[in-house]
């Protein structure tokens, strides 16, 4: 039999829900204090630690108060045991509110310091947050005395059906994990498709995977189409490369001169220019005589992909101003117009050629 409610009895209620709300106040200021000493880190794992007990700390100081002042109050069993169970469901929905918030966070931490880009791969973070609050709803259904079982039965049956309506997606679900758990690709690489698509990786979620292009337009590609096309890594296995320069000179340069020139001027945009490597090693092959000129190849080291544009302006600019301070020449393409018997072959645009008088038989054809 339930005794009767004293002055006693709401007296030690009352303090202990005080109790709870005053170590939840005081929690919270803790966690506040560490959370602005946790930015100063470089490392992002104690922003997340941090970030996640600010929410269930004060959520279980209040549920340790409201569950004292309950066990001081002359309450029925059932009455109890009910609020037992609402204070239990509030701290597990805390709790895994946290938890995935944890997991989350950690994951997101993990790929971006291996993908060196401000990019996310954000198809981990929902895959983990989902289990994580699928699993904390299962603890509550289970807390509650509801039996999960036939629940589980009935979403293996539910699931089959699910996944033949949903092929598509499931499968660009699946390319997109496959394409990160290969590491073939990663956020902030640099992509080329065969295709002709090109750019930064933003973010490779669920569906689709975002491509950044260097003229800032988006480029969105289904999972499972990137999974099967052909495609260039420009940052794997290294982010550095190299990239081939086309020059000529006339065949009367001295060809010791002209290498060790160009040489000169490599060596100089390598140690100048932002994005250049500067212990890269200047290099000139020469490889073609052509009609008016003997080609060569001018290798240079870059940083990252798109530093090349910039690094190959400064080169051209500054091997043609070396050149004709040091007197070598770059020969022009040059035309030979053709004399036959009977006629002369000049270049003509199509649908300009006037009409032959009648008896000469000087005709003018176009190339």
């Amino acid at each position: 039999m339930t005794r009767v409610l004293t002055m006693n009895d709401v007296l030690f209620a009352g303090i202990a829900l005080a109790a709870g709300l005053v170590a939840a106040f005081l929690l919270r200021m803790l966690l506040r204090w560490l959370g602005r000493h946790a930015d100063r880190t470089q490392w992002r794992g104690d922003d997340v630690a941090v970030d996640a007990l600010r929410m269930i700390a004060p959520w279980a100081a209040l549920a340790g108060g409201a569950a004292s002042a309950a066990a001081a109050l002359p309450l029925t069993r059932t009455v109890q045991h009910n609020v037992n169970q609402v204070l239990t469901v509030l701290v597990i929905f805390a709790a895994t509110l946290s938890v995935s918030r944890v997991v989350a966070g950690l994951v997101q931490s993990v790929t971006q310091a291996r993908s060196g880009v401000a990019g996310s791969a954000t198809i981990f973070m929902n895959i983990t947050r989902i289990l994580v609050l699928a699993i904390g709803f299962l603890v509550v259904l289970q807390t509650l005395g509801i039996s999960i079982a036939p629940m589980l039965t009935a979403l293996g049956v539910g699931g089959l059906a699910v996944a033949l309506a949903l092929q598509d997606t499931l499968a660009n679900l699946f390319a997109g994990i496959h394409i990160l758990a290969s590491k073939t690709v990663q956020p902030g690489d640099y992509i080329r498709l065969s295709s002709g698509e090109e750019g930064y990786v933003e973010d490779i979620n669920w569906r689709q995977t975002t491509v950044r292009e260097l003229s800032n337009n988006l480029v969105v590609i289904p999972n499972g189409q990137l999974a099967k096309t052909n495609m260039t890594n420009f940052m794997r296995p290294e982010q550095e490369l190299t990239i081939l320069v086309q020059a000529g000179v006339s065949y009367d340069s001295d060809l010791e001169q002209v290498e060790r020139v160009t040489k000169e001027v490599v060596t100089e945009v390598m140690t100048e220019i932002t994005g250049a490597l500067p212990e890269h090693e200047p290099a000139v092959r020469f490889h073609t005589f052509g009609d008016s000129r003997i080609g060569f190849t001018v290798i240079l080291g870059v940083g990252e992909f798109s530093d090349q544009y910039r690094i190959k302006h400064e080169f051209i600019k500054r091997l043609h101003r070396r050149y004709r301070e040091e007197g070598i020449r770059i020969p022009s393409p040059a035309r030979t117009v053709a004399l036959q018997q009977g006629s002369v072959v000049f270049p003509q645009q199509r649908g300009t050629e006037p009409e032959p008088e009648p008896g000469d038989m000087t005709a003018f054809r176009p190339v």
